[in-house]
Order: C-alpha cells, then sequence, then structure tokens
C-alpha cells in the first residue's frame, strides 16, 4: 500500500510540477524551434536574393557588352538602378553601377550622372575595401573629367585611410598630378609624378615619363 502511495504521489508530483512549469516549457521550446526555423528561412532568403543579383548582373553585362543596340543605355540604367534598390547590400549592385557610370561616362558622355552612379557605389562599397579602392579611382576621375577638380583630389586623398591603399598609391598619385598640371601647379604635378614613379610596383610607365618628360624631368631624375 505504501508503495502505491509512493507511485501515486510521484504523479501527483509529476502534475503539479507541469502545472506550474508546463506552460513556461513549451513557450521555451516554442522559441528554440521559432529562432532555429527563422534562421533557416532568413539563409534561404538570402540565398536566393544572392542568385537573383547574380542574374540581374548577368543581364546587366550582356546588355553593356552590345553597344550596336540603340536601347543598351536604357537597359544598362534600368538593371542598374533595379540593382540599387532591390538588392542593395549586395556586392552586385556596386559592380552594377560600376558598369553603368562606365556607360554613362564613355558611350553617354555625361561625367555628372557617372558621379552620382560612382558616389552612391562608393558609399555601399564600405565592407569591401579591394572594390571601394577601385570605385574611388573611378570616382576621381569622372570628377576630374567633369572639371571638379578639388573634389577629385579629396577623393584621392581619403583613400589614405583605407587598407591596402598601397596597391593603388602609384595610379593615385599620377591622377594626382594630373590634376594638379590641369590647375596649372606645375611644380606639384612633378613633384606627384615623381612620387608615382617612386610607388609603382610596375616598373617605369612610359606614359607617366612621358608625362615627366614634357615637365622637364628626364629618366635619371
Amino acid at each position: 500500500m505504501a508503495e502505491l502511495r509512493t507511485e501515486e504521489e510521484q504523479i501527483q508530483a509529476i502534475k503539479d510540477w507541469w502545472k506550474n512549469n508546463g506552460s513556461s516549457l513549451l513557450i521555451g521550446i516554442g522559441a528554440a524551434l521559432a529562432i532555429v526555423f527563422g534562421w533557416q528561412v532568413w539563409q534561404n532568403h538570402q540565398e536566393q536574393q544572392r542568385a537573383e543579383a547574380a542574374n540581374q548582373f548577368a543581364t546587366l553585362l550582356n546588355a553593356f557588352a552590345d553597344q550596336t543596340d540603340e536601347t543598351t543605355g536604357e537597359t544598362v540604367a534600368f538593371v542598374a538602378k533595379t540593382l540599387r534598390e532591390d538588392y542593395t547590400d549586395s556586392a552586385y549592385a556596386v559592380y552594377g553601377n560600376l558598369i553603368l557610370a562606365r556607360q554613362q561616362l564613355m558611350e553617354d558622355n555625361n561625367a555628372e550622372a557617372a558621379i552620382d552612379s560612382l558616389q552612391w557605389a562608393l558609399d555601399k562599397a564600405g565592407d569591401y575595401e579591394a572594390l571601394a579602392l577601385v570605385v574611388r579611382n573611378r570616382l576621381a576621375r569622372a570628377q576630374f573629367s567633369a572639371g571638379r577638380y578639388d573634389e577629385a583630389l579629396a577623393t584621392i586623398e581619403n583613400a589614405g585611410s583605407v587598407e591596402r591603399a598601397d596597391a593603388f598609391a602609384a595610379i593615385f598619385s599620377e591622377l594626382r598630378g594630373d590634376i594638379l598640371l590641369a590647375q596649372g601647379d606645375t611644380k606639384g604635378a612633378r613633384e606627384a609624378y615623381l612620387t608615382a614613379r617612386e610607388q609603382s610596383q610596375q616598373g617605369r610607365s612610359g606614359l607617366l615619363e612621358l608625362k615627366l618628360s614634357d615637365l622637364g624631368v628626364g629618366e635619371e631624375a
């Protein structure tokens, strides 16, 4: 009889515990399942977003490659806008606007529009250091092309705080020389070109040496 009471007491103890704790246990389990399920859904969504962005970028590349089509500019602009609006945080959006800027600058001769596209790309390329340097270089060149010399110089100078900037040091120094020369600062241009020569990791550039020669600097300098 004592054993029966013990079993009954055990069952009652379980019932009492479940009454007091069952709800919180179910809530905890439900929350854990929700987190796991939500993470899987988010991961799947992210993968789908990357795939869709890649497809859009491929469409943009194909359109840009065919400059014989009269609608190329419109198609590139439309797809780049789609990438910018629907896949804002994707590297494909940055790449897409790089190509859009090239279309605007080289094909449409619209430096101001290219600057806007490149500025957006630079703002979004923060997590991609090497890509940010590429964007910065093109932005400075677009600003230079538009006659916005001070802005172009500022764009170059701000690259100094970016890691891996050394790889672009010679490129930026030569561009700085081009800008200073356009501003009439011959001395500053010469110094910038000489700095570019020293920083070059590819050996001496024929074009750079020609620029130095035009400023009266020989190869022995």
